[in-house]
């Protein structure tokens, strides 16, 4: 805050520092008050830390007089505080949903004793391994009370697949859901979100579930903003998968209250800069808050690129409620890429990365983006893509391609892959076959997404003779932070604990923090006062 220059700071066993270094070791003791005096005939600015602050009077006014003041600075405040009692957290930061388990319960467990908060990643996943690894997080956290999440992927291709999540995670009891892919509002999220929706004594309406959604276009941003749709609340209830006094709550709150903002990331992303993408949604916020008056405000997350403290600290600078890491977590030891995998990651520049199909969206023409260095996988992809919008079926592509395509990709006959197709989806959902055998450029996408979703199995599994097909989900994140990290702790790959990664990041977006405060102050705050280094922290 402001002060006039009645007051003057008395130094305790520290004096104050006026440039270079020194001023940038004092600005990096963040959990102490910050006093900026003035000193001199010309006025300089400096920072001081420690001593008092006392009246000033006659001569005594000109031994640094207090010109401003700031608080303490503590990573637990970033982020104003809302998202943390809402959810039971002390940091206002989410460890992201990386698919097929790579976000793995290991994961999640780490990050809910840490304070935080971490989210399964099931998408790609059956029910039953879902399932199981619902069974290990619960038994963990569920005793101590500890939040937890877990991932809601929207499959176009297998809406049945879908509701089959959804009535699982309603039978165990999952409070919190971070759904991600989703181009518009289906049955089964809106069933989750307005499940358990009560009016307590007071008046007021409590979730029972709590629905986070990922988005990166204000379209669809603006139907998870708003209020549940009437007629898809009816149908719901006509189906007796609500209650009528739910479909009745749902019309005063927004169907998700944790909107996650996701620019260019890996995985699925729309390649969008937060700094253009965020105010966009943060106004779109407002504007359906003054529409609708809701009790609790909607937060607004940032994803996509936090991959150093001062990408972390531009989140919460733009008004970020919280932050979800991604593609930086991957390289974890909890997380379920292979040693091989995580090796890749950590040799990964800002340039490693590049677009590729997407197995789930594959007809659709969805990408994904991927880790370039050291794989073939994009490149394969979307040579597959070509021939499928080439061609109406398998038995059209020409003999040559065929047989390259058998030799170097699949490595098998294309009959091989087929069998081996129809009996993961005689499991998984018969109504893919029997589409297939109706429409020959169906069946030729699922052998296609065989390619597309065993690549990724293969860089969990560590499959060697695959590595050139292994399907890494990757952001440019990755990328700085393999700079960020370099010749520190950090920087080996078993020293990469989801922890360890989270809490440096939160602690050098404080101290990138309190550095612009000080220059936003006038002080000639040096450039390494923005450069935080990673260092262990004991937990």
């Amino acid at each position: 805050m402001q002060m006039q220059t009645t007051l003057r700071w008395m130094p305790g066993d520290t004096g104050p520092a006026f440039a270079g270094e020194e001023l940038a070791q004092l600005a990096a003791r963040v959990r102490e008050p910050a006093y900026i005096v003035r000193y001199g005939e010309n006025g300089a600015l400096g920072l001081g830390l420690g001593g008092s602050v006392a009246p000033a009077s006659g001569a005594e006014a000109a031994n640094y007089p207090l010109a401003a003041m700031l608080p303490a600075l503590y990573p637990e405040w970033l982020g104003g505080g809302a998202f943390a009692q809402a959810h039971g957290v002390r940091f206002a930061y989410i460890a992201g949903e990386m698919a097929n388990g790579i976000a793995t319960a290991r994961m999640v467990i780490a990050m809910a004793r840490a304070g935080m908060l971490g989210f399964f990643g099931a998408a790609g996943l059956p029910p039953e391994r879902v399932q199981a690894n619902l069974d290990v997080i619960q038994a963990e956290l569920d005793p101590q009370g500890l939040p937890w999440g877990i991932n809601l992927i929207h499959t176009p291709n297998e809406p049945a697949m879908e509701e089959r999540i959804v009535d699982l995670y309603l039978r165990r009891g999952v409070r919190r859901v971070s759904a991600s892919a989703f181009m518009g509002l289906t049955p089964s999220i809106v069933r989750y979100a307005c499940s358990g929706l009560t009016l307590d004594a007071s008046g007021t309406i409590r979730r029972r579930n709590h629905l986070f959604a990922k988005i990166s276009r204000p379209e669809v941003a603006g139907p998870f903003m708003s209020p549940a749709p009437d007629k898809m609340l009816a149908d719901l209830v006509g189906r007796g998968l609500l209650t009528a006094e739910e479909a009745r709550l749902a019309a005063y709150v927004p169907l998700a209250e944790d909107i996650t903002v996701e620019a260019d990331s890996g995985g699925h992303t729309d390649n969008r800069p937060l700094t253009a993408l965020f105010p966009a949604i943060m106004r779109l916020r407002d504007d359906l808050q003054q529409t609708y008056n809701y009790a609790t405000p909607i937060r607004i997350g940032a994803s996509g690129g936090l991959g150093t403290p001062a990408a972390v600290a531009a989140a919460f600078a733009l008004g970020a409620a919280y932050v979800m890491t991604g593609s930086v977590n991957q390289s974890a030891v909890e997380s379920g890429l292979s040693d091989e995998g995580r090796a890749m990651l950590a040799t990964a520049g800002l340039a490693d990365v590049v677009m590729a199909p997407a197995a789930d969206m594959f007809e659709q023409g969805v990408k994904v983006q991927v880790l370039k260095r050291g794989t073939l996988f994009s490149a394969r992809g979307f040579h597959l893509l070509d021939l499928y919008r080439s061609y109406n079926r398998i038995e059209d592509i020409p003999e040559s391609v065929r047989l390259k395509l058998e030799k170097e990709v699949f490595l098998a006959s294309l009959d091989s892959i087929w069998a081996d197709t129809a009996r993961f989806f005689e499991k998984r959902e018969p109504g893919q076959l029997e589409r297939a055998e109706r429409d020959p450029k169906h069946k030729m996408a699922l052998i296609f997404r065989w390619y597309l979703g065993k690549a990724s199995r293969w860089a969990i599994d560590g499959t060697q003779e695959r590595k050139l097909d292994y399907q890494i989900w990757c952001g440019p994140a990755m990328g700085s932070f393999n700079a960020w990290a370099a010749g520190s702790f950090l920087e080996q790959p078993h020293n990469r604990t989801v922890v360890q990664i989270a809490c440096n990041l939160l602690e050098g977006a404080a101290v990138v923090t309190r550095a612009q405060q000080l220059r936003s102050y006038g002080l000639p705050v040096p450039a390494q006062a923005f450069d935080y280094r990673p260092r262990p922290f004991q937990l």
